[in-house]
């Protein structure tokens, strides 16, 4: 079926002179996820990537769902495209098969989602890295791993949103919700703490959070010195404000 390009806005025609694909012309950022099937899940895993100041594809075969997304401000700068995922050239050209993390956000009919997870991992085009497939029962878990998904994810709006922040914050290790703005995190020390202070870091001035804890995993500090050096494999347990804890993983990514 043909393609619905989006418009000139989000990515979708190519320049004079430049033969490039449209989605290889993007800015991208260092992770970039295709999200297959948009419909409650799948548009929550979205969100949350968007969010994130991610680079998102997110198709789906219906067309008409396809045009109402293309003027939902939530999805305006995703490349949203109308696509059938069963067949690999077109998710190919809408640039699905080329990114780091591909969502089989389809839980059914079980086929399409199956065929979906296969091309993704298999197809003779693919350079996805890592699929994560929707089930809907145990059986279809089983059937996902047997083609070879990543890691496989029950339905809810909730599990959806949950999804999308595990996947641009795989450091997140565990959290406490405190109430619906404030959460306690367990997190990986992001790369460009490592060898520097928890003083010279200052997580309070700097991200508003605070530190509860810090050292490695089963042999925390609480309550750590200024002075304390974080290592490569450390962990860090901060509590704040759920926005001001994003922006820990994002300063780490730029």
């Amino acid at each position: 079926m043909p393609l619905a390009l989006p418009d000139s806005t989000r990515g979708s025609s190519s320049q004079p002179g430049n033969s490039k694909p449209w989605w290889q012309q993007r800015k991208l950022t260092s992770q970039t996820f295709a999200v297959v099937g948009l419909g409650r899940f799948g548009r929550a895993v979205c969100k949350e990537l968007i969010s994130s100041q991610q680079s998102v594809i997110a198709v789906d075969k219906d067309s008409h769902l396809v045009e109402t997304l293309l003027r939902d401000d939530d999805f305006k700068s995703a490349v949203t495209l109308s696509v059938d995922s069963t067949v690999e050239e077109e998710l190919k050209e809408a640039g699905a098969l080329d990114v780091d993390t591909l969502v089989v956000a389809v839980g059914e009919p079980l086929e399409v989602s199956l065929t979906t997870t296969y091309i993704a991992k298999h197809g003779t085009s693919s350079r996805v890295k890592t699929v994560y497939s929707r089930a809907s029962s145990e059986l279809h878990e089983r059937m996902l791993k047997a083609v070879g998904t990543d890691k496989v994810t029950f339905p809810s709006r909730e599990q959806g949103k949950q999804l999308g922040e595990q996947l641009v914050r795989p450091s997140l290790l565990d959290r406490l919700q405190l109430d619906s703005k404030n959460s306690i995190e367990e997190v990986q020390v992001p790369k460009e703490f490592v060898q520097r202070s928890l003083r010279d870091i200052d997580l309070r001035n700097k991200y508003g959070v605070s530190v509860l804890a810090a050292g490695s995993e089963g042999d925390l500090r609480v309550n750590p010195p200024g002075s304390m050096i974080l290592s490569p494999k450390d962990v860090i347990v901060v509590m704040g404000n759920k926005e001001d804890l994003k922006r820990i993983h994002l300063s780490s990514e730029n």
